[in-house]
């Protein structure tokens, strides 16, 4: 069977989906995007303030499974700019210890959800 996991602390679905998917001891998260799930309102005034919120979002969802960062096995991030790949990092790293860091890739996309400009997704496990 699998669970489905939803926090009020992350935002909300917008469509035929759900923030993640418990299956086993693996967690499956959607993408998420720099919504403030406080507020719906966006949060990109910065790259750098706009992964901040996408990290705080996935953290709440790691969080109502049960689980943090250092759970997280692999991580896939969307960008619009390849420029901004240093910005990203440094915020995005700083989630993380360097040494227990997951499996990524980071790629260059044509367009995301609400025109931002970073969506990340995580495989985590317990």
């Amino acid at each position: 069977m699998k669970k489905i996991i939803f926090t009020e602390k992350s935002p909300a679905p917008i469509g035929p989906y759900n923030q993640a998917v418990l299956k086993g001891n693996t967690l499956y998260t959607s993408g998420q995007i720099a919504i403030n799930p406080a507020t719906g309102e966006l949060v990109n005034s910065s790259i750098e303030a706009e992964t901040k919120q996408v990290m705080e979002n996935m953290k709440a969802v790691l969080e109502a499974a049960g689980m943090t960062f250092e759970n997280v096995v692999k991580s896939t991030i969307f960008i619009m700019n390849m420029n901004d790949f240093g910005s990203i990092n440094t915020v995005y790293g700083s989630y993380f210890n360097e040494k227990t860091a997951p499996a990524r890739e980071t790629v260059q996309v044509a367009c995301l959800p609400k025109n931002l400009n970073i969506e990340i997704s995580m495989i985590a496990v317990l």
